[in-house]
Order: C-alpha cells, then structure tokens, then sequence
C-alpha cells in the first residue's frame, strides 16, 4: 500500500492512501468463506451455499468492510510511525476526493484531512501575575451550619400544646351546612400536616395553643389553598380535592415537634467521632475548617478559569479551525455547523487549553496514578456523605464506594481531568505571581457575572 502525505498549510495535511489488490484480496477471501460458514440461504443447508452466490450476494458489503479495516489499520500506522501529532480524528478529505469505485475497479484511492497539533512556546515566570481568590468564611456561614447540625441531629418528641412549627396528626371529617357531619362526606383519620402549611392566619390561630382531643371547625379551602396539600393531606385525587369545598371538622390526635440538639460532646462524637472535637470552640473552629476546604475547591476553579484566559492569549497558537468545526459536526450527531459557529470560540479556547495543559504535565512529569484517582473518588464520596451528616464513614467502605464509582468510565474520566487541573494549578502557583485577594462569598460570586 503506497501512502503519501500532502502538506496544505503550518495546520492542516492530506493523506492518501493507495490501495492495491493485493492489499486487500486475501482478507477479503477469507471474511468471504467465514460468512459462508455462518449464512444460511434458501434450498442450501447452512454452510453449503455455493461461493459464486454468496460472493455475488454480498461480496461488495464484505469487500467495503474489509477496505475500511484494511485502510484505518494503515492510516493509524502511518500516523503513528511518522509521529504525526493531529487533532481529533481523520475526516474524508473534502478538496481531494477518494476514488472508490467498487462495481468498477479493483485499485482505490482514500484521502484523509488531518488538522494537526500546533507548536508553541509557554514559557512562565513571575513576571506571569494571576489572580487567586481566597474566599473569607464568614462567622454567619458558621452560625448557619451549627444551626443546620442542631436541627439534623435533633430528635421528634410527642408535644401537648400546638406551636406554630409542629406537626399535627388528626382526623378530618367533611360538615353538612347545618354544622353536623355529612354523611359520606371525606373523612380522613391519622391525616398529617404541618401547622406552618396552613394558609389562612385566622385558621392558623385556632390551631395554634390547642391540644390533644380538641376539636376545630375550619373551611377546608381556606386553610388549605394548596390542591397538592389538600389531597395529600385527605388521601383523595388532585381533581376531587380542587372541587372540596365547605366547612370540615379536625380533631386533634397527636402533636409532634422537632427538638433541636443540644450543642454538648454528644452531638460533637455523633458528628465528627469520639474525641475528635471537645468544646463549642473547637466545634465551630472544625466547621469553619470545613468550609475552608470547600471554598478552596471553588477558589481553585477560578484561579484555573483565569489561568486559561491568561495562558491561551500567552501562547496565541494557530488551530486548524475549520478542520476543527467540521470535525466537532462529525463527532457530534446533534451538532449542527450553525451551533459550532455560534459556540466555537469557547470551543477553540477549550481545544487551546488542553494543549496547554498536556505541553504542561509532559514537560513537569505530572501524572495521574491509580492512587490519585482513588483519593479524589473518596474525598468526593466524603463530601457527599458530610452533607448529610456522616463525617466518620469507615475507611474500608469509603474506598469500595471509590472503586464502584471509578468503575464508570465517566466519572473516572470526571476524576482524571478534576486531579490534572488540582495538579496543574499547583504547578503554576509555584511558577507564576499569585496575587492573593480575600473576598466574601457574595465578592467571590460577582465574579461569574
């Protein structure tokens, strides 16, 4: 097979790949008998159907399939032999048409556009100034989170008087117009709502102050406006209970109320573990340590968003952009050439970015290992669980939570390009001015704007 390279410009190629007979015949013999074995056509038992017919029934498909394999195999060799470094993939060349004509010839011709990976220089200094972002923890953020810990960690108690953020379980029976039940009219027994959920504030002060076994007459619609809460509440459709009306009794059965707990060494173990934490102080200092790590994160992200700008006018590479836009169609199968024009220049800023960040590991070494992936798939799941209360999950089934997660070639992939910008900006922290400024959160999110 005869493959030639054509260079069109500094970011774009076109190679050709001549394929002779003997290229691709004795593949194509033996796909031929393999399929023979397996097809089964009419008054031939299977195996047995003569070579002439099954050659002339589907010799040109096999023969197609096995250009293609025969022609890819090539091309990635070539490609690779003659350390050609493109980016995203080869596409049929649109100005030097190949010439496959299977009904008449036996020598075709496949041409491939290539955009290639530009050269470019990155050199940084401290004369490089970015930006870094501290994002300040605010004692009303600390405030918020022992609130939230009180309230997570508290406990349902049984109440004798309503207050105005209880839950009140009773049963609810529909009124005649003279004030007594109506017969057949919706009853619900053991119905559930929370006393904040009433609409009318009248209704809401008849409630609140009563107690168990007292009897209420309210009308329905007025102290439940909401449909949702009103068929929930009574266990009828949606369609019934916008058409509920009228005057019902409650009768109050239970009153539940949520105690908050209270901020002592219990509520620290339950929370961080035995021991960890021993006072009020060293509780809020743990929680505003929390924080810190958490807004690190969002820090770091900005701190790369901004990198990105400075790095990629920096290095001010040339890109094969049309080559780039119609590949971008190509990959994508809901993409269409005025969606690419729309967004390609945060497209190309992207495709600039990764370059720079490649030219970056391979030139320091850096690299992703097994470990690092594991660590950031458990510090992930770590985070997660915290939200919900669980700071002390064992070790053992932290880690079998990492690897599931890590089995998912797209959270794995997530994890790899989350550790490489982790990794590439502490690099460039140690390489270029960081210029520290500490803002609150609300500073810290006018930046996005």
């Amino acid at each position: 097979m005869n493959i030639t390279r054509e260079n069109i410009d500094e970011q774009n190629i076109v190679v050709t790949l001549n394929v002779a007979k003997a290229d691709y015949e004795e593949s194509v013999e033996k796909a031929l008998k393999d399929y023979r074995k397996r097809v089964s056509l009419k008054g031939f038992r299977p195996g047995n159907a003569p070579m002439g017919l099954v050659k002339k029934m589907y010799g040109k498909a096999i023969l197609w399939d096995e250009l293609n394999r025969v022609v890819s195999k090539n091309l990635m060799e070539y490609l690779k032999n003659e350390k050609i470094d493109f980016l995203g993939e080869p596409l049929p060349s649109t100005e030097r048409p190949s010439d496959i004509d299977l009904e008449n010839k036996e020598e075709f011709k496949f041409t491939f556009d290539l955009g290639l990976k530009p050269a470019f220089d990155l050199k940084l200094s401290k004369k490089d100034k970015i930006n870094y972002y501290q994002i300040k923890v605010g004692e009303e953020m600390v405030d918020g989170m022992v609130e939230s810990n009180a309230y997570r960690f508290g406990k349902t108690v049984s109440a004798d008087k309503v207050e105005e953020k209880d839950l009140v379980k009773g049963t609810f029976e529909q009124l005649a117009d003279d004030g007594s039940v109506l017969e057949g009219g919706v009853k619900a027994e053991d119905a559930l709502f929370a006393v904040d959920r009433i609409s009318e504030d009248s209704v809401r002060a008849l409630v609140i102050g009563a107690k168990k076994g007292d009897i209420i007459d309210f009308d329905i619609a007025k102290a439940f406006a909401n449909n949702t809460d009103r068929a929930q509440m009574l266990r009828i459709t949606a369609a019934a209970a916008e058409k509920l009306s009228g005057n019902f009794r409650l009768t109050i059965n239970d009153i539940s109320r949520h105690e908050p707990a209270v901020m002592n060494q219990d509520l620290f173990d339950m929370i961080y573990g035995k021991g960890v934490v021993n006072s009020v102080d060293e509780y809020r200092a743990k929680i505003k340590e929390e924080f810190g790590k958490e807004l690190a994160i969002q820090s770091d992200f900005k701190f790369i968003i901004d990198a990105k700008e400075k790095l990629v006018e920096k290095a001010d590479m040339k890109l094969p952009d049309e080559f780039l836009k119609r590949w971008i169609v190509v990959a994508n199968e809901k993409t269409t050439k005025e969606d690419v024009e729309k967004s390609y220049p945060e497209m190309r800023k992207e495709f600039a970015w990764q370059l720079i960040k490649g030219k970056i590991a391979t030139e320091n070494n850096i690299e992703i290992s097994e470990n690092d992936l594991l660590d950031a798939a458990k510090e992930q799941i770590s985070s997660q669980f915290r939200q919900y209360g669980l700071s002390t999950l064992p070790d053992e089934q932290l880690t079998e939570f990492a690897k599931q997660s890590l089995s998912k070639e797209e959270e794995r992939q997530h994890l790899h390009d989350r550790k490489l910008d982790e990794k590439i900006a502490a690099w460039l922290k140690e390489t270029v001015k960081v210029e520290s400024k500490e803002v609150t959160t609300q500073e810290f999110n006018e930046l996005f704007k």
